[in-house]
């Protein structure tokens, strides 16, 4: 069983940016893959961004690629989001989330397990 905890969200100007964290026990961390979604209000919960486990191979939403980071430190069972650029349209409640397995997945019901996850508000 694997415990996900989010921080580093907070409210920001556009343009600005924000390093979220996932902070993960419970497990051996570096044998699940590691996602990042968000959803906003009145929205389905969407891919962000993806890891693989050694932290080499990433995938990211059209939406973001080029203005999001996704890392892990696999040292201190971390994953990483940083997000630059911001826009008001990535306002959402972000979560990480958890994926036994070594193949990268984008589909948020393919993983095990998910954080409560941490508002990022973007003001225009």
């Amino acid at each position: 069983q694997v415990q996900l905890v989010e921080s580093g969200g907070g409210l920001v100007q556009a343009g600005d940016s924000l390093r979220l964290s996932c902070a993960a026990s419970g497990g051996s961390f570096n044998n699940y893959v590691m996602g990042w979604f968000r959803q906003a209000p009145r929205k389905e919960r969407e891919f962000v961004a993806a890891i693989g486990r050694t932290g080499t191979i990433k995938t990211y939403a059209d939406s973001v690629k080029g203005r999001f980071t996704i890392s892990r430190d696999n040292t201190r069972n971390t994953v990483y989001l940083q997000t630059s650029s911001l826009k008001p349209e990535d306002t959402a409640v972000y979560y990480c989330a958890a994926k036994l397995d070594f193949m990268l997945q984008t589909r948020a019901d393919r993983y095990d397990y998910w954080g409560q996850g941490t508002q990022v508000t973007v003001s225009s």
